[in-house]
């Protein structure tokens, strides 16, 4: 399909190629259709043909449907590379720890933290602490319990950084702390939760 040329003298693609740039944040179809003045199909048609062009070009990202919108993303093959920037050296990354409590997470949603503790059989207050501090976990409600402990879900944050569009994307939950650990090696978030124990921090200290 040739895209027609907007009013301004930018063709759709580019057009929708800028908000995306400009966006920090995935964008949904809606939003860009919005600002872009066109239909939300047409959006979707005009990020399959960047992708094409993309592609033709040898360019080194794509538009991804991530967390619900778009995004640019560099190609997974080009992680070597990056990592020899040195990136890695300034990144900060989840400890084993907490990748393996995110991991129950994402498949056990929700979630309260006593049965985690039981999966992983260590107490995991810290753990639970930094996940949160990052964005990747949220308290989702109350187990209709005695005590009404905290349940824990993930956050569209979760899906954004692991570039999943949904949690129907997620893969099988064995192969899921392998994904983890490998995209935690590069990840920009702080290994911050110590010995998972030693602090005593209850779930009211765990929203503050």
């Amino acid at each position: 399909m040739n895209v027609e040329p907007q009013m301004a003298g930018y063709s759709k693609q580019t057009i929708v190629e800028g908000l995306l740039f400009a966006s920090v944040e995935p964008v949904s179809a809606g939003k860009l259709a919005r600002a872009a003045e066109m239909m939300e199909n047409e959006v979707v048609e005009v990020v399959s043909l960047l992708n094409e062009q993309y592609e033709k070009e040898g360019r080194a990202f794509r538009v991804l449907k991530i967390s619900g919108g778009y995004q640019f993303r560099t190609l997974p093959e080009l992680a070597d590379y990056i990592r020899s920037l040195g990136r890695q050296i300034a990144a900060h990354r989840l400890s084993p720890a907490a990748l393996q409590t995110l991991s129950i997470v994402a498949y056990r949603q929700p979630i309260g933290r006593a049965e985690i503790e039981k999966i992983r059989g260590v107490h995991v207050q810290g753990v639970l602490r930094t996940l949160l501090e990052r964005k990747l976990i949220t308290v989702c409600g109350r187990a209709p319990v005695l005590g009404r402990p905290l349940l824990y879900g993930t956050t569209p944050e979760f899906l954004r950084y692991f570039g999943l569009p949904d949690l129907s994307h997620l893969p099988r939950e064995s192969e899921l702390e392998v994904i983890l650990g490998e995209v935690g090696a590069d990840s920009k978030f702080l290994d911050s939760d110590g010995d998972e124990g030693n602090e005593e921090l209850g779930d009211q200290q765990v929203l503050m």
